[in-house]
């Protein structure tokens, strides 16, 4: 399940880890699971960290394990792939199951179905029963979609990660999950700038390039500033996030 250029994204984990990063966000769909593992393996090797659990592990389960009986297998091959016996944070990825065994872009609209969210927060709850992950919780839910999870939880979303930055600033979610108690932590503080999916109007403000330029930063700096202070707030603690996209 290596990717190309798995040497450079492992020296990247153990860089970061030698430098105080202690959050990793990966996911099943990412294809950076393994290797991710391997760079956390040659840390503790190198005595960079003591244990395991001084990091803080994030994966989730990609939209073709989204039913129930899927669920467990799912977490367990992420286990597998990065050699732990459990992460700190599993999240369902999108609210919604894609019939196809390997993801490719754009997907056809008859290849997207209805999830039974029952059935796969059960499934949820099993992997946090069993200790194969400590929380559980959701990625780009809305309002509706975690109301319906919450009437019928044992174990609420302890987290809901979504596309956030200065000028998406998601503030409706944001007081709902705080409402109810879910963190809300935020991917794409820089807009996914440079992606084939992303956009630029986060590197292209105005208003943040006069920031940055009054600062003497650049955008991605102040953004970052944006991130790490809002981050502090959402996530108790864990003070920097590493996302390994493909």
């Amino acid at each position: 399940m290596a990717t190309e250029g798995s040497d450079k994204v492992k020296a990247a984990v153990v860089e970061a880890i030698k430098v105080g990063y202690c959050h990793f966000d990966t996911a099943a769909v990412y294809g950076t699971e393994k290797v991710l593992g391997e760079g956390i393996a040659e840390a503790l090797q190198l005595g960079l960290i003591k244990s395991r659990a001084e990091l803080f592990v994030t994966t989730k389960l990609w939209c073709n394990s989204t039913a129930g009986h899927l669920v467990l297998p799912a977490i367990k091959q992420s286990l597998r792939n990065l050699g732990l016996q459990y992460v700190d944070l599993y999240l369902i990825h999108w609210p919604l199951k894609l019939n196809q065994e390997e993801f490719k872009f754009p997907v056809p609209k008859e290849l997207i179905a209805a999830i039974n969210i029952k059935d796969v927060w059960e499934g949820m709850e099993n992997c946090q029963n069993l200790g194969l992950t400590k929380s559980i919780g959701v990625s780009n839910f809305a309002p509706r979609r975690i109301q319906e999870i919450l009437s019928f939880a044992k174990i609420p979303p302890a987290v809901n990660q979504v596309e956030m930055n200065p000028v998406w600033q998601q503030k409706n979610l944001n007081e709902f999950c705080k409402k109810n108690g879910i963190l809300l932590t935020a991917y794409s503080p820089l807009g996914a700038f440079g992606t084939k999916w992303g956009h630029n109007r986060v590197m292209e403000c105005d208003v943040l390039q006069d920031v940055a330029k009054s600062k003497g930063k650049t955008v991605a700096q102040v953004l970052y500033l944006f991130s790490f202070s809002y981050n502090m707030f959402s996530v108790n603690g864990v003070e920097v996030s590493f996302s390994l996209f493909q």
